[in-house]
């Protein structure tokens, strides 16, 4: 059986303070909502109950940040896409911040098991002023237990709708695109992280956000296989290719708190749940 699930999702601020409030039908939950960097900024767990979607599953879900709000949302593990007897599995994101306000969502890895059929969209639609680190990871079979990626495709999608588009399909049978040295080089996680602004960025900001991160990937293991571009004035990407998951999510992680402290003038706090 096929599973349909949807999540509405919230952030509002009231009396100085970000609440989230949700709807939902089917398996997905919000956790209780915490507060360890104080009451602007609310972090939420994304909770999928089944752990993993095969052929035919649907998750939909949409967040709305309304203005002045800071929302932060991860999950507890990885999304699994399993093998799929012929219909495709999707996760189908929506992100709408008003005038003001802040998202981070950070969710972890997308897992592709092979024979999967799997789809991941996300669009994301900023007013002005309104401003969202987010991050995208993809890893393909699970190498380390000798389980390759060796059937079925994984199609992504990701967009600002008439500012940024980045489309793709990465189909099992590709050697050269899996394995060739204009590819992923044999490499089985991709990466990517943003910082997408509803109002264009100064020159000066701009700059900052990529040579902060630059400086950061400049020392780090994965420096000869990351990089820092800015394809226009509302979007700064970050792309990552690794092995495996652990480093490109260690290299993720140092850049996010980075953008942090440079652009929002925000400590470093990462999710509990990380940490556990």
């Amino acid at each position: 059986m096929s599973w349909h699930a949807q999540l509405q999702l919230d952030y509002r601020v009231e009396s100085s303070r970000t609440v989230a409030r949700h709807a939902h039908s089917g398996p997905l939950r919000i956790l209780q909502s915490l507060y360890p960097e104080g009451d602007a900024i609310c972090h939420n767990v994304l909770v999928h109950p089944p752990g993993g979607l095969v052929g035919g599953d649907t998750l939909d879900i949409a967040v709305h940040a309304q203005a002045g709000a800071h929302g932060l949302i991860t999950t507890p593990g990885a999304t699994r896409f399993y093998r799929s007897d012929g219909l495709t599995a999707l996760q189908n994101t929506h992100l709408k911040l008003e005038s003001g306000a802040r998202l981070e969502w950070l969710p972890l890895e997308a897992l592709c098991y092979s024979g999967c059929l799997a789809e991941n969209r996300l669009a994301m639609d900023l007013s002005a002023g309104a401003e969202l680190i987010g991050w995208d990871v993809t890893a393909l079979g699970l190498p380390l237990a000798n389980q390759p990626f060796t059937q079925g495709h994984f199609r992504q999608n990701i967009a600002v709708p008439g500012v940024w588009l980045e489309r793709g399909t990465i189909d099992a049978r590709d050697a050269r695109l899996l394995d060739g040295p204009t590819g992923l080089a044999g490499n089985r996680c991709m990466a990517s992280l943003f910082f997408v602004t509803g109002t264009p960025l100064t020159r000066e900001r701009r700059q900052r956000a990529l040579d902060s991160v630059r400086e950061v990937m400049a020392q780090h293991p994965l420096a000869q296989s990351s990089g820092a571009t800015s394809p226009n004035l509302n979007v700064v990407v970050v792309r990552v290719v690794a092995p495996v998951v652990e480093p490109a999510m260690d290299l993720l992680r140092a850049l996010r708190a980075t953008w942090r402290e440079q652009l929002w003038n925000t400590a470093p706090s990462n999710p509990r749940i990380w940490s556990m």
